[in-house]
């Protein structure tokens, strides 16, 4: 297989690399599951709010700093994908990014982090013929089949609602739940099926952001063509629009801060690993479990 997606992963975050971000972005998962029953990884400066049982005392009079044992999670995780493969990824972002190729980037850039943490990787979403259901495998190999896959099936009836019933009915283990969708997908998710999921997993969503209706060159995906410029320039349909998903944005906020499920918004692919950094450090200071 032509390991495309893999390939356009190491070169972005070779980029941030050099920043350290990618450091930074590891850290910020390992650091999600640090705690007891955990295997050292190195030292850090102390911080106030850290257990000052951690203190390494040796090494801090060596360095003349106080410095605190770092840990990171023996146990593997499980790390499940929801993927939103409806008509509206076909659109574009708030910044005119392709919202496929984000959903795409940003699921394949999560995965390419996890795997190198040794946690197992599955995915679920609509396909033309059902629901499709990968197995909780490892290797890069597996992402990239992964991705390979989805980005056929992106433009299909979605229904996350199915996934997530399904997810729920089957999939009998505790998992860490990544939900790749936009606004949308976000708000028709019940209340119902937010405590489940809550209460059963960790859990984190991922709104790949919307173009606006007004201001040049749209093109709506529910009627197949091209917004008309008289509609595009008008600014009171501008001022409405923004009203209406500023207000579907609150509200479907407020219903996942009910069920201490953390979020993000991304807008451009260049962006992505520093709004995956985002989410993991909202996850991180949750104090969810």
């Amino acid at each position: 297989m032509n390991m495309k997606y893999i390939t356009k992963i190491k070169a972005n975050l070779y980029v941030y690399t050099k920043k350290k971000t990618s450091n930074i972005l590891e850290g910020s998962y390992n650091s999600i599951y640090k705690g007891k029953s955990m295997n050292f990884e190195d030292l850090r400066e102390y911080v106030i709010g850290d257990n000052v049982k951690d203190i390494d005392w040796k090494a801090s009079a060596r360095s003349n700093k106080i410095l605190i044992k770092q840990y990171i999670a023996e146990k593997k995780h499980n790390i499940l994908f929801i993927l939103d493969s409806g008509k509206k990824m076909l659109a574009d972002t708030k910044d005119l990014d392709s919202k496929k190729e984000v959903a795409l980037m940003t699921t394949g850039t999560i995965s390419y982090l996890v795997d190198k943490h040794g946690d197992s990787i599955s995915a679920i979403y609509k396909e033309k013929n059902g629901i499709k259901l990968f197995p909780f495998k490892t290797g890069l190999y597996n992402i990239e089949k992964i991705l390979n896959s989805y980005e056929k099936e992106i433009g299909t009836e979605n229904n996350l609602e199915n996934l997530i019933n399904y997810v729920l009915k089957y999939i009998r283990r505790r998992m860490i739940i990544f939900v790749v969708t936009d606004i949308q997908g976000m708000s028709n998710i019940s209340e119902k099926n937010l405590k489940r999921l809550s209460l059963l997993h960790d859990v984190m969503f991922i709104n790949i952001s919307d173009a606006f209706m007004t201001g040049y060159n749209a093109f709506d995906m529910d009627q197949d063509c091209y917004i008309p410029d008289y509609i595009l320039e008008d600014e009171k349909l501008k001022n409405i629009e923004q009203q209406i998903k500023s207000k579907v944005y609150e509200e479907t906020k407020e219903k996942f801060k009910k069920y201490k499920i953390v979020t993000t918004t991304i807008n451009k692919q260049k962006d992505i690993v520093n709004d995956i950094f985002k989410i993991l450090e909202r996850r991180k200071n949750a104090n969810i479990h």
